[in-house]
């Protein structure tokens, strides 16, 4: 047995012993990894004046891996010892069958950092947390008499990450995270309404806990609220609609994105499959897939399978170049990994998932855009959407848009859907703004019952012909 530890949790395994065992289980196989996690959460819920909730969640475990063609044999566990990782090998050797593989070459390290390794969780007390949240809800208040309910939310995690190969590589990740949420809603003569602000990304807390930051948040939550409530019913039918810039990209991280993730298209089942170097976007339409940027919310230094990240082009001037990879579909598809293999947490296997999704700006001033616009709506705040990404159909709500005639933005509506698909919307985008913003900081995506944190991000942009529900026009 080796004195050398092989990574900083409190744990008694070594790493020759992790390694043998690694060895044993990836033999003959394709590709395979052994996953160590550790991470610490903690959310602090604060409503009406009173604290609702303070949770603190703490949980360790690891992942084994063996990887053979399209099959892999996945076994996990929060206990981390030599005893449970033997167990362990036996499973993951299912998918190597009689062998015959040829281990794949371990990720190129990188000595790149983007984020900071400090715990955001003990970058502030617990009382200070508290107190801001406090004063939170009392600033809100202030602010509007109609002010009738609050809720204010402080979260921050810390996810530890280490990777060990067959050959001896050794990655490791520390990935902090820190979000604040607001939520006001206002009264007026029997009628409520609400707004919601927040934003964070993977930083300390100091910034979130700044008066000028959780102020701006507040009285962003607070303005949507009022908004919404002098709103008008939407009107419904086929109209030209323009999307500001920033948190709208949810839609194209939907409808569009997760048809440029590699295994819907080796499989055939993505709307873009078999389209690689055609043109599937208005020309002018680049979108971008990238990790790489400081401090984001959806940014890793290395994915969960050890690759480092990329700044990947899915779509250049209307023409689809790339999609996002995993090691495994990437040897499937002959291509490289893209440093898009991302899982939950360790008791999940990786897969191809987006990172910081984004549509670049181009040359059109904004203003320009919304007089173009004859009869439509600007949608410049969504909620809750649905899409089926073998197709690309999507529903989407908005929880701030505004009814457009003749170039003028007139009152704001309420009750407006978007329904489309990604690949006829990628086609019908008529004008592409020079003021391209990334969210605040708050996108979760899911896929196959597994979550990770994300970003978005694009200029104003219209898309003509998108079906509006509503009411009656």
């Amino acid at each position: 047995m080796s004195d050398e530890v092989f990574r900083p949790f409190e744990t008694a395994l070594d790493r020759d012993g992790a390694l043998a065992k690694l060895r044993e289980a990836t033999a003959g196989a394709d590709d395979g990894e052994l996953f160590l996690e550790r991470r610490r959460a903690e959310a602090l819920v604060f409503e009406d004046g009173r604290v609702k909730t303070a949770s603190y969640d703490a949980a360790e475990g690891f992942g084994l891996r063996a990887v053979r063609g399209e099959v892999a044999g996945y076994a996990h566990s929060s206990d981390i010892s030599e005893p449970a990782l033997a167990r362990a090998v036996d499973t993951a050797r299912l998918a190597v069958g009689e062998g015959g593989g040829h281990m794949a070459d371990a990720p190129a390290p990188t000595n790149r950092r983007l984020y900071t390794d400090a715990d955001p969780i003990a970058g502030a007390t617990f009382p200070v947390k508290i107190d801001t949240l406090r004063e939170i809800d009392a600033f809100a208040r202030d602010l509007d008499a109609r002010v009738v309910q609050v809720s204010a939310t402080i979260a921050a995690s810390c996810q530890e990450v280490e990777i060990l190969r067959a050959d001896g590589t050794h990655l490791r990740d520390v990935r902090p995270m820190t979000r604040l949420n607001v939520s006001v809603t206002v009264e007026q003569d029997g009628r409520r309404e609400s707004g919601t602000a927040g934003g964070g990304g993977r930083l300390g807390l100091d910034g979130l806990l700044d008066p000028a930051d959780w102020q701006a948040r507040t009285r962003e939550a607070l303005r949507i609220a009022q908004v919404n409530l002098r709103a008008e019913p939407a009107p419904a039918g086929v109209m030209d609609v323009v999307l500001g810039p920033g948190w709208p990209g949810i839609l194209l991280h939907e409808a569009v994105g997760h048809g440029l993730e590699g295994d819907f298209n080796r499989k055939g089942t993505s709307a873009f499959a078999g389209l690689m170097g055609q043109r599937i976007a208005a020309p002018g339409v680049t979108v971008v897939d990238d990790g790489t940027m400081p401090d984001r919310r959806g940014s890793i230094t290395i994915d969960d399978e050890g690759t480092p990240s990329r700044r990947n082009t899915l779509i250049e001037d209307g023409v689809l170049t790339g999609f996002m990879q995993d090691r495994q579909n990437a040897r499937l598809m002959g291509v490289e990994a893209t440093g898009n293999g991302r899982r939950e947490n360790y008791a999940h296997v990786p897969m191809p998932r987006m990172t910081n999704t984004l549509m670049l700006g181009g040359d059109s001033d904004p203003a320009d855009i919304l007089a173009d616009l004859d009869d439509g709506i600007y949608a410049v705040g969504f909620g809750g959407g649905q899409v089926d990404i073998t197709n690309g159909k999507f529903v989407f709500s908005c929880t701030e848009a505004y009814r457009v005639r003749n170039g003028k933005v007139g009152a704001p509506v309420k009750g407006a859907t978007l329904i489309g698909d990604g690949a006829t919307a990628l086609q019908k985008i008529r004008a592409l703004g020079n003021d391209m913003a990334l969210d605040p900081g708050m996108g979760n995506c899911g896929k196959a019952g597994q979550w990770v944190p994300v970003g978005v991000g694009q200029p104003t942009v219209m898309i003509g012909g998108l079906t509006v529900g509503g009411a009656a026009a």
